[in-house]
């Protein structure tokens, strides 16, 4: 059995991963008595005990809590105090084909953030391909149920009275172009240019979508085929990114791309839509799922030398 301790078990991501490794019979979960919980003292002996610490906390107590634990720690840190950090391996697998192995040799792995999964796994494709520059200026509209808030938004959007909840169902923020996703999505999908990053929550509670207009002159004059034959090579083999058929609609609701259709699961959507002259690259999955909590499972699988998909 290996010996897990989640710091931050109460918070939204701490109990989505808590549900998640309660059938996973590889793992014991260490629990810390409530009221210690926040005693560093405590911590640190948790931290000490664990095969791998999972720190589920604000990022400056991320921070507090690779200082409490011992040089020999192995931590996983669902945080975004360190995703840009290179002393610490970024916890993608399905980035390259080197990924998993850095994964599950690494002593500090963070786990990525929501928004930047759907941007990199769609963006990074091409780039290597070489269908889009790196050089080119992107857009990126998302959108997000209001779970991706924590704990505090939870509570303002479920106690909101009907009229509010209608006045505020849809919410852009980030407006200042100072998201911080923006350094991870930057560094990681291979553009050299940060993009402009519009996301939204909206009145439900989770799901997501991640989209990426262009214009086909942006890829130089690539098509739908090409671009979509792109992605459907790079995450063939992948278990959990699936790529739609070009042009299908049966994973569409009516006319409408339902952002909770991948919810309580660890999987990807990927779709392209559009025409010869513009295209429009989507992601869909859950935001507490392949976006936070089954991200950190399955990148715990790996560090342990398990089965990537076990209890996804």
């Amino acid at each position: 059995m290996h010996k897990i301790f989640i710091d931050g078990q109460a918070g939204t991501t701490g109990l989505q991963i808590s549900e998640r490794l309660a059938a996973h019979a590889d793992i014991h979960v260490l629990h810390a008595d409530p009221a210690m919980r926040k005693d560093p003292i405590a911590r640190a002996e948790l931290l000490a005990s664990a095969d791998v610490a999972i720190l589920c906390l604000p990022d400056d107590a991320a921070r507090e809590s690779v200082d409490l634990a011992e040089e020999k720690t192995r931590i996983l840190d669902a945080s975004s105090a360190h995703r840009t950090n290179a002393a610490w391996q970024y916890g993608l697998p399905e980035l390259t084909a080197q990924t998993r192995a850095q994964i599950a040799a690494a002593q500090y792995v963070s786990n990525p953030g929501c928004y930047p999964q759907g941007f990199i796994l769609l963006v990074r494709p091409l780039i290597e391909a070489g269908l889009l520059s790196r050089d080119i200026p992107l857009r990126c509209n998302a959108l997000s149920g209001y779970s991706g808030g924590g704990r505090q938004m939870i509570e303002q959007f479920q106690t909101m009275d009907a009229n509010t909840a209608n006045t505020l169902a849809v919410q852009s923020y980030g407006l200042d172009q100072d998201h911080k996703h923006l350094p991870e999505m930057t560094t990681f999908s291979g553009t050299s240019v940060a993009p402009i990053f519009v996301p939204t929550v909206a009145n439900y509670d989770q799901g997501m979508l991640t989209q990426i207009p262009l214009f086909a002159r942006e890829l130089g004059g690539a098509s739908p085929t090409q671009v979509h034959a792109a992605l459907a090579e790079r995450y063939a083999d992948e278990p959990f990114i699936h790529v739609a058929d070009l042009g299908d609609r049966s994973m569409l609701q009516g006319n409408f791309l339902n952002p909770t259709a991948r919810n309580n699961s660890n999987d990807m959507d990927l779709f392209v839509f559009g025409d010869a002259q513009r295209l429009l690259l989507c992601a869909r999955y859950d935001n507490l799922g392949k976006g936070a909590a089954g991200a950190a499972v399955q990148n715990l699988n790996l560090m342990l030398g398990l089965e990537e998909t076990t209890g996804l």
